[in-house]
Order: structure tokens, then sequence, then C-alpha cells
């Protein structure tokens, strides 16, 4: 399987798979750099704040994703969800459902697949 980066229409780059993925299927495991709460009033004034997620059972800290990690695009549809565990310092990417190879690969900001909370971007 390889995933490879993509620009989509509206949205920047996305993350695709040159394979057909079907429900459950590990996509990706990476590894996070977490940054405590106090430094995240410094990433909030770079571009990495459009790119990292809330981190910890607080949500006060920052977690920086690595590999394709922080590339995958929003839906309130997603084909994919993530999980977050928090003292292994991963985020891991697995297919929802049935993605069709060449298909963007997105997931929902909110975590919980069906959460349809507004997100703090326009789409």
């Amino acid at each position: 399987m390889e995933l490879y980066i993509k620009k989509v229409r509206k949205k920047g780059r996305g993350v695709f798979c040159t394979e057909d993925l079907n429900e459950g299927d590990l996509i990706e495991v990476c590894p996070v750099i977490v940054c405590p709460a106090k430094d995240c009033k410094h990433l909030d004034k770079t571009l990495l704040y459009h790119y990292y997620f809330q981190w910890g059972n607080d949500g006060n800290s920052a977690g920086v994703v690595l590999g394709y990690g922080a590339m995958y695009n929003h839906s309130y549809d997603p084909n994919a969800v993530y999980e977050t565990p928090y003292k292994k310092e991963l985020f891991i990417v697995k297919a929802r459902k049935f993605i069709k190879a060449n298909t963007e690969i997105t997931i929902n900001y909110n975590f919980y697949p069906e959460d349809q909370t507004k997100v703090w971007f326009d789409l």
C-alpha cells in the first residue's frame, strides 16, 4: 500500500492511497510531537495553527502529527477515522468504510465521524 499527496480543488492537499481499502484497514500510524499547553499560543501564530490537533484528555496540549497525519482533509461524512492513544503519542488512521483506490481519504476533525459540529474554517 502506498499513500500519496495530491492537490484537491478548494481544499489544498489531501491524502490518497494507490490500493482499495476495506472497512477497518489500517491506513497509517503517525508519531506525534506533543507540545505543552504553554506553547500552544506560540503555535497559534504560525502556519502550524491549521495543522495541529488538540491533544491529551484535557485538550489543552497540541499534537503535531507527523507522516501524512496533518494532511488528511476534513469531512462531515468521512471515509476514515482516527484514534489518539495519548500516552503512546500516536495518531492512527483506519478506513471507516470501503475506499476505492485513488480516492481522497478524509476524517472528521471533530473526532467522531457523525459529529456535525462546525469546524473553525469554511468548507
